[in-house]
């Protein structure tokens, strides 16, 4: 069979134009395939798109030289229809980059390529390099001396340890996802949040900067001792340490802001001298000792000195096994000096790991060899006289060296041995076969580990600057050259340097930096920890020979042996992350990495939602959880900010809205969620925004009303703002208004309708779009007598406001945000609601800005009886704990209104009235059936009583309560389908009007809300 010829008429063929990347489908277009995954600056002119295959670039932020970046279509571009649709959503997954046009000119060769590293040369090397400084040559044989072998390997694997696990962690991290640069700040600040990684970002920073000090200290020491051998020096001992150490971090300096790849460079060449100098060194221990060494303390190997040494020997004040792991552990930080330059490097994810595991494996077994056989060859004390042999000296003979002919016994009982492991520094040079090649390598490790540790401050400090964490520090993180170094940063960690130099002394800048990195690693294993027990999705590390049980132990060792250390410098070390971790959470700044934070918070408070359903309600835990039918909150601020009053840190709050007109689920007003949340967050109201879309907008509130919330963390009040033009609206709208209360009613929920003189709806100076279902100010004539619409579907003012000049507005103020003062809350508690008309005005005193205000309650009564329901009411409010003392009984509630008051009521309700003559060939009956807002003549009479009474409870309310801070009125209800809707709003209509305080209705659901009893 010939399948060319039975192609179908869909079938995919090549255009004519040979281009690969055109196609056509019978019956459609012709479609660009290279256009559905490229950028564009607008939407699509068609629909007829193909699903593009997996790509790189729908997944990456970077683009390459030379080729468009391609995007992958929106959901709305493959399965809306531009007619059903006319208002398309933006396109959420293009690139928001712009496709230059051909007029512009296009760069015709790549930007200069960065030089990048491998894992030897950018991590393992550098890593090394960084552990092996300032300690191992000066100070090693010293603290072997000090704590033994024993001791000395328990120091070194401890150290070990701790690094190894903090370099596992690291490796974990560091593998999940792609890694720029930041080093340390990056990895914690990614993982754990902005918080904790801000805080620490900081302290790494000062860290190395102080760690550049150290290592040139110890440089400027080998100098000073070379010096003192020649008899050559320039004013004293410290001042010349400090005379060269200052001259030293300034070459070091020149060479770091040279660039990355001078600065790779030096380090090789000062690798290489480190392997000639342990060559050296390994060598000298296996040659037989001459007089002149052995009268300095070595003897080649001897199993009795290794015996001698293998047990501590304290001495001096440091003398204890702390003060020996404070001095130690400083030559162990250095294994995140690779991970600091990771913006550097030509594959992070591979390098870190690869790179920080071998470089503390390998340096791990220097250390130990270096302690033993240094201390297998050395005397503890010798004086380097070559005349104090035994024979030459009569007397007793104390020590090894007494086995060897030697007798030290004056200097060792005197304590001035000039030589041997706990007297000498340069005990290394000593063993070495080549004196000099040791100097050379304490000049390579010292400067090394300087020049690295200059080099990671800066990095990691540029890109914690870049992240506008903290004020004023954004100056020091601009970029300069091909590899964006931070130049200002360099002399920043320069000034720092000195002005630790100028201390002079090894062994008092070592213990300061310990804890900071001690706090560093405890962090970076806590993260790792963190983001493994939190189950994220997101966490993935390629790297898997970690385990989150092990980070967790590798951060609680590292706080608990800052303790150990200096306790003092632990907690300034812990005060200084707190600090820093209160000023980002209060100044909460905009970023989003996806951090394992966010992923606790989410399964915390997944979880209390779920156990929340194991809890029974209970009266004692009753609290207003409002659904607030605000719109755009930023249309209603009065109305959101009087339930933000009594809700806030303390119940539940959503703003609802509904969005009518026809627009889409996916439409544009929804896309404004979160700059409403902004909004919000930004007026400081602790609130939730939920939209729904529906043409009919009691039927969207209806939706709000059954699905909003989540559990038990569901509303039960429902909060609206009253409809102030309700006589000039259609009376389809008024029935939607009543009718959504009914609903609410229905469903268990109380209602609260807000009312202020001046209004709630600010839409006309905001320029926003209105549901007239609401309120609106758009007055529409209404003749109720004629009209004929039916129609459910509230019009619209729609009137686009770009979200970013809605957050930049000026905050409207309202009266709800500012203190009351010595006020009163008048509440009208008329019929018994459950409670709830009193709990809302305790909530409200609770807080400072109606803490001062007094709450008067007023209660219906007979003259008769006046002073025992009183004290009945006073009783029984005074056991519900609500601590309000002022009561009054109203016994002329029930009286009869003033006359003109009632034909005021009248006179709002009669447009709505429908006498018992014929219209338009219809009867009274069937007219009422089709407009069920119509009041008849039979329903104002049977109501009449319930009409007068809200109209004398105005009368009153204005005699008692016309200076009120707040007015608060149990409403009334009107019988679903006997009372008309028209009447029901003239009721509230009466009952708040001309009332200059804000008036709020409330009316619970009939269940108690308030208990006297406890349990």
């Amino acid at each position: 069979m010939n399948l060319t010829s039975a192609r179908s008429p869909f079938s995919v063929s090549s255009l004519s134009n040979g281009d690969d990347r055109k196609f056509s489908l019978g019956g459609c277009s012709s479609y660009d395939t290279d256009s559905v995954a490229s950028r564009s600056s607008g939407v699509f002119s068609g629909y007829d798109t193909l699903d593009t295959p997996p790509s790189y670039d729908f997944y990456t932020n970077t683009e390459v030289f030379g080729r468009a970046k391609k995007s992958r279509p929106s959901l709305f571009q493959l399965h809306s229809n531009p007619q059903d649709d006319p208002s398309p959503p933006p396109l959420y997954e293009e690139s928001s980059v712009d496709k230059q046009s051909p007029d512009e000119d296009e760069p015709t060769e790549p930007p200069p390529e960065p030089t990048r590293f491998g894992w030897a040369q950018g991590v393992m090397i550098r890593c090394m390099l960084n552990i092996w400084g300032v300690i191992l040559y000066l100070r090693l044989p010293w603290i072997t001396a000090q704590a033994g072998i024993g001791l000395t390997w328990i120091i070194i694997l401890v150290s070990s340890s701790i690094t190894g696990i903090t370099g596992l962690s690291t490796s974990a991290i560091a593998t999940n996802g792609k890694v720029k640069g930041g080093g340390t700040y990056f990895l914690i600040s990614r993982s754990l949040g902005p918080e904790l990684g801000g805080s620490i970002g900081l302290i790494f920073a000062f860290a190395n900067a102080v760690a550049v000090a150290m290592h040139t200290v110890g440089f400027a020491e080998t100098v000073q001792a070379l010096m003192q051998e020649s008899e050559v020096s320039m004013v004293d001992r410290l001042n010349d340490i400090r005379i060269i150490g200052v001259i030293t971090v300034t070459c070091l300096l020149a060479i770091s802001m040279a660039g990355m790849e001078w600065e790779s460079k030096a380090q090789v060449l000062f690798f290489l001298v480190i392997m000639v100098s342990f060559a050296s060194y390994i060598v000298g221990t296996i040659i037989p000792a001459t007089p002149q060494k052995q009268a300095k303390g070595f003897f080649s190997y001897r199993a009795d000195i290794f015996a001698t040494n293998f047990v501590p020997g304290w001495r001096g004040p440091e003398g204890s096994f702390f003060g020996m792991f404070s001095i130690f552990f400083p030559s162990a930080t250095g294994i995140l000096a690779g991970a600091n330059i990771s913006g550097d490097l030509k594959d992070p994810n591979v390098a870190i790991p690869r790179g920080t595991m071998l470089a503390i494996f390998w340096t791990t077994i220097s250390y130990l060899v270096i302690s033993a056989t240094i201390g297998s060859c050395v005397l503890r004390d010798a004086s380097g006289y070559i005349n104090d042999t035994v024979s030459s000296l009569s007397g007793e003979c104390l020590g090894v060296g007494c086995n060897y002919g030697w007798n030290f016994t004056d200097c060792m009982t005197n304590r001035t041995c000039p030589f041997g492991l706990s007297n000498y520094y340069q005990s290394m040079s000593l063993v070495s076969a080549c004196a000099p090649l040791i100097t050379a390598g304490i000049f390579g490790a010292t400067l090394s580990s300087a020049l690295a540790c200059l080099v990671s401050a800066p990095k990691v400090f540029q890109c914690l600057c870049k992240d506008n964490l903290y004020p004023g520090i954004g100056f020091f993180g601009k970029s300069y050259g091909k590899n964006n170094e931070p130049l200002r940063s360099y002399l920043l960690a320069y000034i720092i340097a000195i002005c630790f130099i100028l201390i002079a002394e090894l062994n008092t800048i070592a213990p300061i930096i310990s804890n900071f990195f001690l706090c560093s690693y405890a962090l970076i294993n806590f993260s790792c920890f963190h983001a493994s027990i939190t189950n994220s999705p997101g966490w993935r590390p390629t790297f898997r020979f970690y385990s989150k049980w092990l980070s967790l132990l590798g951060a609680v060792v590292s706080v608990i042996i800052m303790f150990l250390l200096t306790w003092w410098a632990a907690l300034i070390a812990i005060g200084i992350v707190i600090f820093l971790l209160g000023y980002v959470l209060y100044k909460k700044p905009n970023v989003n990495w996806g951090s394992s934070m966010q992923a606790s918070s989410y399964n915390m408070a997944l979880s209390q939602c779920v156990g929340l359903n194991q809890v029974e309600d209970h009266i004692k835990n009753y609290r207003p959880q409002c659904l607030v039918l605000s719109g755009p909150p930023c249309m209603r601020p009065s109305l959101v900010d009087f339930i933000s009053t009594f809700t806030k840190n303390q119940s539940l709050m959503i703003c609802a809205n509904v969005i009518g007109g026809g627009s889409s689920p996916g439409g544009g007003e929804s896309d404004k969620t979160s700059t409403h949340l902004k909004w919000l967050d930004k007026r400081r109201i602790k609130s939730f925004y939920h939209t729904v879309v529906s043409d009919d907008i009691r039927v969207g509130v209806q939706m709000l009303l059954q699905s909003t919330g989540l559990g038990r963390m569901k509303p039960n009040v429902l909060v609206m703002g009253f409809k102030r033009n309700w006589r000039k609206a259609q009376p389809s709208n008024i029935d939607n208004y009543i009718g959504i209360m009914h609903d609410a009613f229905d469903l268990q929920y109380g209602v609260c309708v807000l009312r202020m003189k001046e209004g709630l709806d600010i839409s006309r100076t905001m320029q926003a779009q209105v549901n007239l279902g609401f309120e609106t100010s758009t007055e529409q004539g209404l003749d109720t007598r004629t009209s004929t619409t039916t129609t459910t579907t509230p019009p619209t003012i729609d009137i686009s406001l770009d979200p970013e000049e809605l957050m930049a507005a000026t905050q409207p103020t309202t009266v709800f945000q500012t203190r009351q003062g010595k006020k009163y809350i008048d509440v009208y508690w008329l019929s018994d609601d459950g409670g709830l008309t009193l709990l809302v005005p305790y909530l409200l005193t609770r807080k400072k800005r109606w803490g001062r205000c007094k709450v008067r309650v007023f209660v219906g009564g007979e003259a008769q009886q006046v002073d025992e329901q009183k004290q009945e009411l006073k009783a029984l409010i005074s056991r519900f704990r609500l601590g309000f003392q002022d009561i009054q009984v109203l016994p002329d509630i029930n009286g009869k209104p003033q006359s003109e008051h009632i034909k005021r009521f009248e006179d709002i309700i009669a447009p709505y009235r429908v006498s018992s003559v014929q219209k338009d060939g219809q009867e009274a009956d069937e007219t009422t059936k089709e407009f069920s807002w119509m009041v008849t003549d039979e329903e104002m009479e049977t109501f009449r009583t319930k009409s007068l009474r809200q109209i004398r409870l105005n009368e009153v309310i204005q005699d008692y309560s016309r200076d009120a801070a707040l007015i608060i009125v149990t409403m009334p209800v009107g019988r679903r389908g006997a009372c008309p809707s028209a009447l029901y709003m003239a009721w509230l209509e009466i009952v708040s009007r001309d009332l200059r305080p804000p008036v709020l209705l409330v009316r619970g659901n009939q269940e108690n809300v308030l208990t006297m009893y406890c349990q």
